[in-house]
């Protein structure tokens, strides 16, 4: 299955790289600054518990009981409610998307006991106002944008004091990014793509494209921000000038030498080209094994080489590639953390010529 699956891998690799599309969209490593999450938040009570709640002597969960049941001409007191098992106080939240949201929209909730029950299994939250995101704080406090209710799901039943309730926000008031600013937009750049050069050419390349009096549209700000002037004469109706910039293509620029290594999960992602200074690598338990046929070839008996280190020619420029060593110790059936530490030991003695990065 391994076999088979290495090949598709190569064929795959081998038709993205024959592919006519040698240019990526602005669009695709870019987003306008302002188009962003937001997250509402709240503090309420999930009830209908079967006796795994907070219980009677948890003030914070039995006070908040106390006055919802009151809004409710319902005047029973802390006391009285002493030996309540079916109630917990839960935090809330609810992501808002990056495009926003409307009046009326259902988005998920996500809540968190934060008191002593032991389960939400099988509880319901009850109505919770929801606060969001004020650039000006009022006296009153955080505006209220939505409200949360519904019946909790546990979707790990391994963590039964969170859950979710499915379409329990209900937006009771737009949240709408704000895109444009005195006339201007900006492109923050996504950060695996961001330097200088990327940003100096996107704005390059959005002021051949749209400027048609030769003045600068677009100017790069830093490795992450291309700021650009709206032309005065799409300012009233900015769509299509922001969709024309989003599709013009931006050609696939040379990347920094960087490997990025998760060393849980065993993956080394290698990107640019990645040299080695000349070096001889030995490994412990690594060895090489090549076979000479005698003159009479005879697969039965043939001649084995071992070496327990591996050659690596690099003092003819160009230097060698990483990508050569990763596939000789592919052949080799190196393991996964053996490689690793290969690459560390290299970078460590400055033989390995890029930023290594460690998860």
């Amino acid at each position: 299955m391994r076999k088979y699956l290495t090949i598709s891998i190569a064929m795959l690799v081998l038709a993205m790289s024959s592919s006519r599309a040698l240019a990526v969209k602005i669009a695709d490593i870019t987003r306008i600054d302002g188009e962003r999450t937001n997250v509402l938040t709240g503090l309420g009570l999930v009830y209908g518990l079967k006796g795994t709640g907070d219980g009677g002597d948890f003030q914070p969960a039995i006070k908040p009981l106390v006055t919802m049941l009151g809004k409710f001409a319902d005047s029973s007191t802390v006391k009285e409610l002493a030996s309540v098992q079916n109630v917990a106080l839960v935090s809330i939240t609810a992501t808002i998307p990056s495009t926003g949201a409307r009046n009326g929209d259902h988005l998920d909730v996500y809540i968190t006991s934060i008191g002593a029950a032991g389960s939400l299994r099988g509880g319901r939250l009850f109505i919770t106002p929801l606060q969001g995101p004020s650039p000006a704080p009022s006296p009153e406090g955080a505006p209220v944008f939505a409200f949360a209710e519904g019946p909790v799901i546990l979707e790990d039943p391994a963590s039964p004091t969170v859950g979710v309730v499915k379409g329990g926000c209900v937006m009771e008031a737009d949240i709408s990014p704000t895109y444009i600013q005195s006339g201007k937009l900006s492109l923050v750049i996504e950060d695996p793509s961001a330097s200088w050069t990327t940003s100096s050419t996107i704005a390059k390349i959005i002021n051949d494209a749209e400027s048609t009096t030769g003045e600068t549209l677009a100017i790069a700000r830093d490795p992450k921000v291309v700021e650009i002037t709206i032309p005065p004469i799409e300012r009233e109706r900015p769509d299509s000038f922001i969709s024309r910039v989003q599709r013009l293509p931006v050609p696939l620029l040379p990347t920094e030498a960087r490997v990025q290594i998760n060393e849980r999960t065993g993956t080394m992602i290698i990107t640019g080209d990645v040299e080695i200074s000349a070096c001889v690598i030995s490994q412990r338990g690594l060895t090489i094994t090549m076979i000479a046929p005698p003159p009479v070839p005879s697969p039965r008996a043939p001649l084995l080489i071992n070496h327990d280190f591996i050659p690596l020619d690099t003092t003819q420029p160009p230097n060698a590639k990483l990508q050569q060593l990763v596939a000789m110790l592919d052949q080799l059936k190196v393991p996964a953390e053996d490689r690793i530490t290969i690459v560390k030991e290299l970078y460590k003695t400055g033989k390995l010529h890029a930023k290594l990065i460690i998860e």
